[in-house]
């Protein structure tokens, strides 16, 4: 079941979420990531994202590689949404479609998982800007392994 993600309840959210909660990655903070709704059942993530000139290309417009981090990001939350305790999901391979060109603004991302497997899963994710103009596609696949100490 899909729900808003509310900061003063994480502790009733998976433990990816919680762990995002509880300390943001530094590349999420740069895209400056909002997470807005979860669903663990099916591993679906909504994400708002705020890209403006540190994300831009020479030309002011959103660079492709920020395009791709956003994409990878959420991603890595829906991925991280069907694992056990204890599992990591590496990406194995990721493809963006450039679809449109994005300017500054709120951005919102939403992925899901479409195929399960015992150790291999299939995501889908998009991006568009606050207005739903499809920004940007993107489809992964994931590995789920079992988390190493180092």
């Amino acid at each position: 079941m899909r729900q808003s993600v509310d900061p003063a309840k994480a502790t009733e959210y998976p433990a990816n979420i919680q762990a995002i909660l509880k300390r943001q990655a530094p590349c999420s903070a740069w895209l400056n990531q909002a997470l807005l709704e979860v669903d663990a059942e099916t591993g679906f993530a909504k994400i708002a994202y705020e890209l403006g000139e540190a994300h831009f290309n020479r030309f002011g417009a959103l660079h492709g590689g920020a395009i791709a981090c956003v994409m990878d990001d959420v991603l890595a939350v829906a991925a991280g949404l069907v694992l056990q305790w204890g599992e990591i999901a590496p990406t194995l391979e990721m493809k963006v479609s450039y679809l449109s060109q994005g300017a500054a603004g709120r951005h919102i991302a939403e992925a899901r998982v479409i195929k399960r497997g015992r150790q291999i899963n299939f995501l889908e994710a998009t991006l568009a800007n606050e207005s739903g103009k499809l920004i940007a596609a993107s489809t992964a696949t994931i590995m789920i392994s079992a988390m190493k100490k180092v």
